[in-house]
């Protein structure tokens, strides 16, 4: 082996030790100040909203916390569910609106309209960003809301794979009602939701109260509650039960059906099919086979 070769294969040894580096430290939970992360159950991570003394309202630090939780869960090896609730009253009263004009109020630092316009619009794509986190992360995230879930709530739930809620839960795109138009996904990703552009525009106009019984019949929310420790025990335990599945057939499953909401049914095919030419041919196939003909529980390497 002439040198040159040695020193290719020592660079790519090299790099691939530092990439199972970070893939092993990134089973580690990670620690926010609006946020709460535990592990309450194998390869489950509970994500909580942490402000519970203002209401769980996303200030700018919540924002960024979010984008980078979902981030950092989507790449943990041992993360293979995520379940995402509220401590405190409520699970969110929506923006903090002193900590958006404070940040808006930057802009001022600009004099020419459209240096100030591009500021905006930077701002705004950091908060969408923080939403479409949970869309992007490839483990299934489930939310369980409780009490009021306002403005930025419903963004969130929205952009969740499954949402549960309690008896007392109310749901409010509260936008219109603070002069503006939402703008992070709930426009976007309501109608398709709930499947009734009627309803989802009557909801964004008003901004009337969703009441849970009607969530429910809308399609909001998959299962409604009792109370918030009763929705947790029941969702913990779905988690858990997904959580017992293939990695690479869940996740590959969520990517296209990430993909396919917004396509043609041909687009979708296409997708999952170059998807799947490689992962069939993950052993995750051969011991879930095995597992159901043997009527066990197959063990599962992280993905």
């Amino acid at each position: 082996m002439t040198s040159l070769m040695k020193t290719i294969v020592f660079n790519q040894r090299r790099i691939t030790a530092n990439v199972l580096r970070s893939f092993s430290t990134a089973s580690e939970i990670p620690k926010y100040d609006t946020l709460a992360v535990s592990e309450p159950k194998k390869h489950v991570f509970h994500v909580e909203l942490n402000r519970p003394k203002k209401l769980n309202a996303f200030n700018h630090a919540m924002w960024l916390e979010m984008k980078h939780c979902f981030e950092s869960l989507s790449e943990n090896r041992a993360c293979r569910v995520v379940v995402l609730s509220a401590q405190g009253k409520h699970f969110t009263a929506g923006i903090d609106l002193n900590s958006f004009m404070e940040k808006a109020s930057d802009a001022s630092e600009f004099e020419e309209i459209a240096r100030k316009v591009r500021f905006m619009n930077k701002l705004i794509r950091t908060y969408q960003d923080g939403i479409t986190a949970l869309e992007k992360c490839v483990k299934p995230v489930i939310t369980v809301s409780h009490s009021a879930c306002v403005g930025a709530g419903v963004d969130l739930v929205t952009a969740a794979d499954m949402r549960y809620c309690t008896e007392d839960c109310w749901f409010q795109v509260k936008e219109v009602d603070i002069g503006l138009a939402a703008d992070v996904g709930t426009l976007q990703r309501l109608p398709k939701v709930i499947g009734n552009s009627s309803v989802a525009r009557e909801l964004c106009y008003t901004a009337r109260k969703l009441e849970a019984k009607e969530a429910l019949a809308l399609g909001l929310v998959g299962k409604v509650y009792k109370d918030r420790d009763t929705a947790l025990t029941a969702v913990l335990e779905l988690a858990e039960t997904i959580a017992l599945k293939s990695p690479v057939a869940v996740q590959t499953t969520k990517q296209n059906l990430v993909y396919s909401q917004s396509r043609t049914n041909d687009e979708g095919l296409e997708h999952i099919r170059n998807l799947n030419q490689a992962m069939l041919l993950s052993e995750d196939l051969s011991k879930s086979a095995v597992a159901a003909i043997s009527k066990e529980q197959a063990e599962f390497e992280n993905y």
